[in-house]
């Protein structure tokens, strides 16, 4: 199996909404080594379109063209690995997981170098334990 295989569901949240939920598989070789146990959250609000909460055309494809940036920008290195990303109500949340907040920091600068200024909000935590990502996995399986 290859570790670039992802899942896709949909799933509500507390408030009732849809989020479309996309997570990676097979992440053992990197959720193995200690210390990749910072979760860092790259969260970017949008207006929704329609009833559903979902972005518009536009404001997916400049999503989908981040995404991209990132996978371009993590090939072939261990500086962090994306491992969701949630879409609905309002926002998109990248979910990675990271060794270092300096080295993921560099990373998301190079990432989004060539885009304009974006409102993005970014959190990061100590997940040793990878509970975000346990959770993900346990809600797709709900859903499946």
């Amino acid at each position: 199996m290859s570790n670039d295989e992802w899942f896709t569901v949909p799933t509500t949240d507390d408030n009732g909404n849809t989020i479309i939920v996309t997570g990676r598989l097979n992440v053992d070789s990197y959720r193995s080594k200690e210390r990749n146990s910072i979760r860092v959250e790259v969260t970017l609000p949008y207006s929704p379109a329609g009833e559903l909460g979902f972005p518009s055309d536009k404001d997916a494809k400049l999503m989908e063209e981040i995404t991209d940036s990132f996978a371009l920008n993590l090939k072939g290195k261990n500086t962090a690995l994306l491992t969701g990303i949630y879409t609905g109500a309002g926002q998109r949340n990248w979910v990675f997981y990271t060794f270092s907040t300096d080295s993921f920091n560099g990373f998301l600068n190079r990432s989004l170098a060539t885009f304009p200024l974006l409102p993005l909000e970014i959190y990061a935590e100590n997940d040793p334990t990878w509970a975000e990502y346990d959770e993900m996995r346990s809600v797709a399986s709900e859903e499946l």
